[in-house]
């Protein structure tokens, strides 16, 4: 697979303060790569590093092979993008409003016309942007990043605004657009459920580093499910499972051990039975992406 975006040691300071630190992030094509972190991680900095919207304080960036510097307006070319809110007229309508959008671009007039349908706007794009929800202004900018049916689609919380029912059209709409357009998204979301559903690779930032990246298997194979032991003497069983080595925290009513094996497992129900402790049950708590989330960013971070 080819790489569409690779960055190497980017970074960006304001004043004192590093918001993205010698990040090396490689997305590869036909990937929808979800990009992960805390409020203030670096997630839209570095997006925008990417789109050439920000300039890094040092690193380069490399979209399609080549350096975005030297051939900006080649690579742009080639790239759709919603970051933060979109941007639009208001007094203008929907239609009009990706007509500017095509004549920026210079595009056929069927791409307007289908970027609109597949957002659910052909039928209000007469209507003025003014009097649009705030969920019909998204899916207008989600509208205008398609419109070019670009390489690479880059999208910052694409879903922000959006009823249940529009998040799901959106992440089918995202789902589907690597076979059937042949394009890569790189996508940011606070709804990790929605990113667990639909990336095939995820880059978890925090305090701008990178944590993790990689195929969002490899992530799930690397943090085992959590095993969760009721006990008739929990804090006693945590004494005495300490004492050999197994660490369990206690939450609730359970003692919960995280990436342990199978013969940890048993080596801890041994440890119990054998100390004469009455063993209730022992569970196996599924992991998602949300909880590897918050015990690799720490829970005091809170959501992205």
């Amino acid at each position: 697979m080819n790489r569409i975006i690779a960055t190497h040691n980017l970074s960006k300071r304001y004043g004192n303060i590093d918001r993205v630190k010698r990040l090396h992030l490689s997305v590869q094509e036909g990937e929808i790569y979800g990009f992960l972190g805390p409020n203030g991680a670096g997630k839209t900095t570095t997006l925008k590093m990417i789109l050439g919207l920000v300039k890094p304080t040092e690193g380069k960036v490399f979209v399609f092979g080549k350096e975005l510097e030297a051939n900006r307006r080649r690579i742009l070319s080639q790239i759709g993008s919603l970051i933060e809110s979109p941007s639009f007229y208001g007094h203008l309508t929907g239609l009009e409003n990706m007509r500017v959008i095509q004549k920026l671009r210079d595009l056929p007039d069927q791409n307007i016309a289908e970027a609109l349908r597949i957002v659910r706007l052909d039928k209000h794009k007469d209507k003025k942007v003014e009097q649009y929800s705030l969920g019909m202004k998204q899916r207008l900018g989600i509208a205008m990043a398609l419109a070019s049916f670009p390489r690479l689609l880059i999208l910052d919380e694409p879903t922000n605004g959006l009823d249940p029912a529009g998040i799901g059209e959106i992440r089918e709409l995202i789902r589907s657009l690597p076979q059937r357009y042949e394009m890569t998204v790189l996508l940011s979301s606070h709804l990790l459920s929605e990113i667990e559903q639909i990336a095939t690779s995820v880059g978890i930032i925090h305090d701008g580093s990178m944590l993790y990246q990689g195929r969002m298997e490899e992530l799930f194979n690397h943090h085992r499910p959590a095993i969760a032991f009721k006990t008739t003497n929990n804090r006693l069983a945590r004494e005495l499972l300490a004492q050999h080595g197994l660490c369990p925290a206690l939450e609730g009513d359970r003692l919960v051990l995280n990436n342990v094996s199978d013969e940890q497992v048993a080596e801890a129900n041994r440890i119990l039975v054998a100390a004469r402790m009455d063993v209730l049950r022992i569970e196996e708590q599924t992991r998602n992406l949300e909880s590897i989330f918050l015990e690799m960013t720490g829970r005091e971070s809170g959501l992205p």
